[in-house]
């Protein structure tokens, strides 16, 4: 069974820092592109960062370039987003997510888009206050 546990959520301040898990259990790893979204209280969740199987691609929204890292350790089936400068808006529940695509996931739609993902976390809440 697939499970991946998103954790290290938290509340900070503007311009805190902080780093989110997500630990895969029952798949493959190193063979999924891996993904975080987040999604906000009235809001339709949003892609945030993406990485590939390989760690050799990386995507992120416009918002988060600059602030936000994502990596990734295959060997112990971790994703990573480290967050820094963190604003208000980027107050949201917080999701990893697993695709694995044939051919391989290709450009920003494929890693930004919701329906590439087969695989969700139960999501970890980040806020952010000003």
């Amino acid at each position: 069974q697939v499970q991946l546990v998103d954790s290290g959520g938290g509340s900070v301040q503007t311009g805190g820092s902080l780093r989110l898990s997500c630990a895969a259990t029952g798949l493959t790893f190193s063979i999924y592109d891996m993904g975080w979204f987040r999604q906000a209280p009235g809001k339709e969740r949003e892609f945030v960062a993406a990485i590939s199987r390989g760690s050799t691609i990386t995507y992120y929204v416009d918002s988060a370039k600059g602030r936000f890292t994502v990596s990734r350790d295959n060997a112990k089936k971790m994703v990573y987003l480290q967050m820094n400068s963190l604003k208000p808006e980027d107050t949201a529940v917080y999701y990893c997510a697993a695709a694995y695509r044939l051919p391989a996931c290709s450009g920003y739609a494929c890693y930004s888009g919701w329906s590439t993902y087969d695989y969700w976390g139960q999501g970890t809440q980040v806020t952010v206050s000003s």
